[in-house]
């Protein structure tokens, strides 16, 4: 099995096909598998990559780093172990944020960010909401990721992927629970208008836990960003509606694809 060592942490990676390279980042303690839908699409022109970030999957589960500045750092090491040649970033609800705090961090490094139903701001100053989630999870991890996980789906959705959903979340580390505490201090808007790497934001119609005003106002305040909506689809809107997911997504990417070389 693939795994590129960032730190000293082993991340696993899956990379299927040629062509432009595209990063695919998964949300709060998932996996790759959840960009299944994806991969099977774009493989077939494209450079795809998905892995799974500290803690989660088969990764290392190490006892520090699970900050949206630790992981960010993450994942351009793994660039670099890589050798990508300007990605782009893709990345799922919380890790929306890590493909803005990249985009920030490293312009030059990287070709474009997609943020897929991300929160960015949304839970920024919740510390009381967020103390009761973590309390929950302390007290029946299982019974609270059973009720909490449900809401990440457009009504009537699969419930295999629901229940598989929940499985990996058990699987992973609690302690990426501190990114919990850590998204209610996070708040990107004072630095968007510095976003200088095309954005396109990708956000479901049915999304319950991040509202569209979040996206909307995101992409007002950085430079030339646009926002999709993904009709039909909530929170994981590449598993609920992947056909209309991946049609959003090839649009993004060829917008922003870069410029032929001059003969």
């Amino acid at each position: 099995m693939p795994y590129a060592f960032v730190d000293g942490t082993r991340l696993y990676y899956e990379d299927h096909g040629a062509g432009r390279p595209l990063v695919f980042l998964h949300g709060w303690g998932t996996s790759g598998r959840v960009w299944d839908g994806q991969t099977a699409d774009l493989r077939a022109d494209h450079r795809v990559i998905t892995v799974d970030w500290r803690g989660c999957g088969r990764s290392d589960r190490p006892a520090t780093g699970y900050t949206i500045a630790g992981i960010t750092h993450d994942i351009l090491e793994f660039v670099d172990a890589l050798a990508l040649d300007e990605p782009v970033l893709i990345g799922s609800s919380i890790a929306g944020a890590f493909t803005v705090e990249a985009a920030l961090a490293a312009p030059d490094k990287i070709g474009a960010i997609v943020p897929v139903d991300a929160g960015l701001h949304h839970f920024s100053g919740m510390r009381e909401s967020m103390d009761r989630l973590l309390a929950e999870l302390r007290a029946d991890r299982a019974g609270t990721l059973a009720d909490f996980v449900p809401h990440w789906y457009r009504p009537g959705a699969d419930t295999a992927t629901i229940d598989r959903t929940v499985r990996e979340l058990l699987e992973s580390t609690r302690r990426i629970d501190r990114l919990v505490v850590d998204q209610a201090d996070y708040d990107p808007r004072g630095r968007l208008g510095r976003v200088r790497v095309p954005t396109t934001f990708l956000h479901g119609e049915l999304d319950t836990e991040v509202p569209l005003a979040i996206p909307r106002e995101c992409a007002s305040l950085i430079p030339g960003a646009r926002l999709t909506v993904i009709e039909g689809a909530g929170h994981m809107s590449q598993q609920d509606q992947p056909e209309r997911f991946n049609r959003a997504l090839r649009a993004a990417l060829h917008q922003t694809a870069p410029a032929p070389a001059a003969p």
